[in-house]
């Protein structure tokens, strides 16, 4: 996967997924991108909120942002609230590594590890990277499974579905250009999340 300049995203400003429960749609995930000469920043936000009988029964937001010059990974913040569990993560490069600090304390990672944060395809030939939501580090395993067309909201793409297994269990796609374009995974109750692009 060639490297990422910033002249080179496949994105533009936006990017913005409707984010389905068991086929019942339950919030959003959205990105933005904002460019300053080689410099990268990324900007995440998720929310979703699960009614069961018409009361909330689940609730989640996250908020990220990330900076990187060129193709090389700086620093993310994040803010997590998991149904009321909160979770605080600053990361930054250092000349040692990853200097990661959370909620419940501090860790250095390796140099070339890479946040979470879905829209990267770099991270498919990661083995380790940074869990953006509670800080630790996440070992996994990517295997390519081939080309698929998947539905959007507006219409169809060809994309190439990655499986990630280990510490990280979803399934991603990415298209020709490298965009990420849909993601599923089950949550701990046993549902099925999706992503769906809205484009």
């Amino acid at each position: 996967v060639s490297a990422l300049a910033a002249q080179d995203l496949p994105y533009g400003p936006s990017q913005s997924f409707a984010v389905f429960r068991n086929g019942e749609r339950i919030g959003r995930h959205s990105l933005s991108f904002q460019h300053s000469g080689p410099n990268v920043s990324v900007a995440t936000n998720i929310d979703f909120s699960v009614k069961v009988l018409g009361i909330t029964a689940y609730r989640y937001s996250h908020r990220a942002q990330e900076m990187w010059a060129g193709d090389t990974f700086q620093y993310v913040a994040t803010q997590t609230d998991d149904n009321g569990k909160r979770f605080s993560v600053k990361a930054q490069r250092t000349p040692g590594g990853i200097s990661v600090e959370r909620t419940d304390g501090q860790q250095m990672l390796p140099p070339d590890v890479l946040p979470s944060t879905h829209w990267n395809i770099r991270q498919v030939k990661q083995q380790v990277l940074l869990n953006t939501q509670d800080g630790s580090e996440a070992k996994v395993q990517i295997t390519e499974l081939g080309r698929e067309k998947i539905k959007t909201l507006n219409g169809w793409l060809d994309a190439t579905r990655f499986r990630y297994t280990g510490d990280v269990t979803k399934d991603q796609w990415f298209d020709d250009r490298g965009r990420w374009v849909k993601t599923t995974f089950k949550a701990s109750d046993g549902s099925t999340i999706e992503y769906v692009l809205e484009e």
